[in-house]
């Protein structure tokens, strides 16, 4: 049994009634009771929280602090984070806080942990449960020494008399008991001058058991009894199932084939025989296919529209009938690609389930399972394991659903592991998307009068909202797919900067050509890209310098040019005109990009220089270097905001360079690394951050902030160094190298 585990099971703590899971791993956690709560509305998911303490947290026997928190780790150190927090308001020692996997027998819900939302909405009522949490022990204080609560201190998880020398621990006062209390909205949490851990760049948690290799993924854990099972998928996409030709597994023992609908799936006693019998198995299918796609950018426009909206109209637009710059931007479907392909686990039986997932949404997965699998919700528990890298929808659901439909058919725990070939053509996409821009600037051509963006985008979210028809095989179950809201394809599509004449209409479509779900930055990648190429592109008209144009239409807000600020000396930026570099004729081009952005125009301040080197021969661009400057207000962790930072970087890096996902009419062609290359170690740039810190401000969403403004620089970066203005990511060698031959010519 892991030591968290092991640990947990033996400390007890303010919530006293325990109870283990089936099966040990890596942060389990206790049973909570259900409690009386009254909840409230939490901003992120549509989800309620309850507001009792004891929903919250747990003090132990020992005097040591678990935590349940409805958000997953993903990678992101929000586990180390939340302690923090934790730590600082109820004055314990941060080594003693422990957060909790999530669980939906545990676990408040808070929806979906998404949208960089987890420390800027999803850690107030921690910190308020926290800081009611102290209350209650100060009131057992009180009534333990005989004096009123004005008179006592607590520190480093103990509660003294001030100007006496008695003392007691929180394991002492409160370890072990339960605090049915209500979190008052007046409780106060702490001033930021008053932090003590919260600020500090502690070392993630999870990150010692990842390094040396002990650390329990998903993808490891092991359940008594389990079978191995794998799905196969129809051929091409769309198509119908035919028949089955099950004596074709002939020399294979105890393989079952499960078959509902269009649903058909292995379980093996081991892994090696489901593959081979997945392999093996004889399938006919019947129809299905694609539409034979070209012209990307008109295939995705050619898509029945939804409903067209305006995001912003201010003003009038029409002076854009004449004499405007028009650019289109195209960005291509891309896959999360995540290292490890996604895993499920799941043991259903006697009309109960029990679903090991990576998902980012435990109780929204646990709905759409119960429809699934035909159980009420309460009959399903749905547990958080981390797997291998998502952010954003990957086929983390979709493995879990393929386990339960597996296990329910045998009786007994299956896990399904997808393949290689597997995650890279069925996981929901990051959707393609085109942007057209137009716009003219002032009588003075310095300023942009007049601004108008059209964007073709389908939803951005195709998660199981608590229903199966989005997930694949409830689509092969012919459950029907829900209608959902469309949300992300306006994310960023609305720039910060003051423009007395302004619209974006977004056209909303039906679908994508491809499946395509959320994806790191939702349509925030897309129309960053598009908006911040194109102010490069109107700097370069008006012949001035890319960040002064920038600065002189975000004159009133006064983050936004302290940021720039920030970039102009991090990166040493030298004011010239936009592709100043263009003159040389080396075979190596050298330039320099910018891009800013507030994230979803409501989060995070992030601007970035990217350096980057040409070789105008090969089409071969290099990232040298990426300058960036972040701005999230109150910074929690700043060593795990800058691992975000970091790994926001060189993931863009490799969007912008390589990935693309390839497709015929049967379906994805791009299925292992060679035909959907990612950046290598070598290629990864340098990364150099400076954070802007302001503790007296609320916490920004972080996660994906700078996720959209890299590719955008790099263009930019790229135009600088030769003349050449890139619309369409990635940026392959072959894609430059023939731009660059045509701008010759």
């Amino acid at each position: 049994m892991p030591v968290r585990s092991s640990f947990l099971a033996r400390s007890g703590g303010i919530v006293i009634a325990f109870s283990m899971p089936r099966i040990a791993f890596a942060q389990s956690s206790p049973t909570k009771p259900a409690g009386p709560s009254v909840p409230e509305t939490n901003p992120v998911g549509g989800a309620t929280v309850p507001d009792t303490v004891d929903n919250w947290l747990a003090i132990n026997r020992s005097g040591t602090v678990t935590v349940h928190f409805g958000k997953v780790e993903l990678g992101t150190g929000i586990q180390t984070a939340i302690a923090q927090i934790v730590a600082d308001e109820l004055d314990v020692p941060f080594a003693s806080v422990t957060v909790a996997a999530a669980d939906t027998s545990t676990t408040p819900d808070q929806g979906y942990t998404a949208g960089s939302a987890s420390l800027s909405a999803g850690a107030i009522p921690v910190r308020q449960a926290a800081a009611e949490a102290r209350l209650a022990v100060l009131d057992l204080a009180a009534a333990h020494f005989g004096v009123g609560t004005d008179r006592l201190v607590t520190a480093g998880g103990e509660v003294r008399v001030a100007g006496e020398t008695r003392r007691a621990s929180y394991a002492e006062l409160a370890g072990g008991r339960a605090i049915h209390r209500t979190i008052a909205k007046a409780t106060k949490v702490k001033d930021p001058d008053a932090y003590r851990v919260v600020g500090k760049p502690i070392a993630r948690v999870d990150l010692p058991a990842k390094v040396f290799g002990s650390f329990d993924y998903l993808q490891n854990v092991r359940v008594p009894g389990m079978l191995h099972g794998r799905v196969i998928r129809p051929v091409p996409i769309g198509a119908k199932l035919v028949s089955v030709d099950e004596s074709s597994l002939g020399g294979l023992n105890g393989v079952r084939v499960v078959k509902r609908d269009a649903f058909l799936g292995i379980v093996a006693p081991d892994e090696w025989t489901a593959i081979r019998a997945m392999r093996k198995l004889k399938v006919t299918w019947s129809g299905g296919g694609l539409a034979p796609v070209t012209d990307l950018a008109a295939a995705v426009r050619a898509v029945p529209l939804v409903n067209e909206k305006a995001v912003v109209d201010t003003g009038s637009v029409a002076a854009l009938d004449s004499n405007a710059l028009t650019a289109t931007y195209v960005w291509p479907y891309q896959t999360h690609g995540s290292i490890g392909p996604s895993c499920g686990i799941a043991d259903v039986r006697d009309g109960k389930a029990t679903v090991w997932s990576s998902t980012q949404g435990i109780f929204l997965l646990r709905s759409a399972l119960a429809m699934l699998l035909g159980l009420p919700n309460n009959a399903v528990e749905v547990k958080y394991a981390e797997g291998s890298g998502c952010y954003g929808h990957n086929g983390s659901d979709d493995a879990a659903a393929d386990a339960a439909l597996l296990s329910q058919a045998v009786g007994s725990p299956v896990r399904v592991q997808w393949m290689r070939d597997q995650e890279h053509g069925w996981d929901p996409k990051g959707p393609a998307m085109v942007i057209t821009q137009s716009a003219v600037l002032d009588a003075t051509q310095q300023r942009i009068s007049a601004w108008r963006s059209d964007v073709w985008s389908p939803s951005h979210s195709a998660r199981p909202q608590g229903e199966a028809g989005n997930l694949l095989a409830g689509k092969l179950l012919n459950i029907p797919t829900p209608k959902n809201a469309f949300v992300g394809g306006d994310r960023d599509a609305k720039v910060n900067y003051q423009i007395p004449n302004y619209r974006v209409t977004m056209h909303n479509l039906l679908d994508g050509v491809l499946h395509s779900s959320a994806m790191r930055g939702l349509g925030g990648t897309q129309n960053t890209f598009a908006n911040e190429s194109f102010m490069d592109e109107l700097a370069t008209a008006a012949k001035t310098d890319p960040l002064a144009f920038r600065r002189a239409h975000l004159a009133n807000d006064a983050r936004a040019l302290d940021l720039l600020a920030a970039i102009e000396k991090l990166g040493s930026w030298q004011a010239r005109p936009s592709a100043a570099g263009v003159s040389g004729s080396e075979r190596l081009a050298r330039g320099r990009g910018l891009s800013f952005v507030r994230y979803e125009n409501t989060e995070a301040y992030v601007a970035v220089i990217a350096d980057v080197v040409v070789d105008r021969t090969t089409g071969n661009v290099r990232v040298e270097r990426l300058a960036i400057a972040h701005d999230c207000g109150l910074i929690v962790n700043p060593n795990g905001l800058r691992n975000q930072i970091e790994g926001n970087a060189i993931q863009a890096t490799s969007r912008t360079l390589k990935e693309a996902v390839a497709f015929n009419t049967s379906g994805v062609t791009s299925l292992d690394w060679h035909s959907y290359p990612i950046v290598r170690f070598s290629e990864v740039p340098d990364v150099t951050i400076v954070l802007v810190n302001r503790p007296h401000e609320p916490v920004l969403g972080a996660g994906e902030a700078t996720t959209v403004v890299i590719a955008p620089a790099i263009g930019n970066a790229i135009h600088d160094a030769t003349g050449l203005r890139l619309r369409e990511v990635p940026f392959t060698p072959d894609r430059v190298a023939a731009a660059l031959r045509s701008l010759k010519a």
